[in-house]
């Protein structure tokens, strides 16, 4: 059973296979599993905690980078992985939220996260509330060198960005897309104006329609404790799920006015044309 695409976007790049922690007592005796692009991939650690993996018999290319298993279905990277230096960052606390499936692509899950403009409607009280519903203009651009998407200058009105959080405030954003799957949130941190909080989103591929969605953080908070910090993003991304999954269709269209963007769309209309430069196929519905 080979890797269901032929799409090099995702063959030749690092797909997560989620958190170090769920392999780490695997061993070559005992290994674990998981799906990726439609495959089964195995995974085990060595005597040494060395993590290794195979999908049909073959052994697959690994890394383990931000407290993340990472593979190369096809052996043969296009690119390194992308940089998250606010993950070594001195001060930082790193909670990991660990997975949520989803039926649904991950291209709609990136965009989902990118959409600043269902907060007040998904997460009222949350992220967003009524009346304050319009979404500033801010800026799109595509790193030249990097060819990252970095949406910035985005603010929005949030009665609590955080689980630390106790008043509203105009809430400062970065958003970063790194990969067609991989995607990063830059925030106001509660308390601090020097600073903004992170949260990664890293999407493992299950299938063209099925995604396992995990999000990472990066915060300066010593007061809120790691359970309350998990529990706050699972109530947003409770708020999320039933969203997407009743999305139709469940994977992404490309071709141009198949879905009509507004003005607050800015990042979603980059990413999607992005995707398209790309010749994105997998979890998309191509031209």
């Amino acid at each position: 059973m080979a890797f269901q695409t032929t799409d090099v976007n995702f063959l030749n790049d690092w797909l997560t296979v989620g958190p170090l922690t769920r392999y780490q007592k695997a061993s070559l005796a005992a290994p674990r599993t998981t799906q990726l692009l439609g495959n089964t991939v195995t995974l085990w650690c060595d005597p040494e905690g060395q993590v290794h993996a195979s999908a049909d018999g073959k052994a697959l290319r690994v890394q383990v980078q931000y407290g993340y298993v990472w593979v190369c279905p096809s052996g043969q990277p296009a690119r390194a992985l992308f940089s998250f230096p606010e993950y070594a960052e001195a001060g930082r606390r790193i909670v990991d939220c660990d997975g949520f499936g989803v039926a649904v692509s991950g291209l709609r899950m990136v965009e989902n996260f990118l959409d600043m403009g269902h907060f007040p409607f998904v997460h009222s009280s949350y992220l967003g509330e009524v009346p304050h519903t319009e979404v500033a203009p801010y800026k799109v651009d595509i790193h030249p060198e990097t060819d990252e998407i970095w949406a910035t200058d985005c603010s929005f009105y949030q009665p609590r960005t955080s689980g630390s959080a106790t008043t509203g405030v105009q809430a400062k954003y970065v958003y970063r897309v790194m990969q067609p799957m991989s995607a990063m949130l830059y925030k106001s941190c509660f308390g601090r104006t020097d600073a903004l909080d992170a949260i990664g989103l890293f999407v493992q591929p299950v299938s063209d329609e099925s995604i396992i969605a995990y999000v990472l953080m990066a915060y300066f908070d010593d007061v809120t404790s790691d359970t309350e910090l998990i529990a706050f993003q699972h109530t947003i991304f409770g708020q999320d799920k039933p969203i997407l999954e009743n999305q139709v269709p469940k994977r992404m269209p490309l071709q141009l006015g198949r879905e009509m963007p507004a003005r607050c769309d800015s990042t979603s209309i980059t990413y999607r044309r992005w995707l398209k430069s790309r010749n994105v196929t997998f979890g998309a519905i191509p031209n």
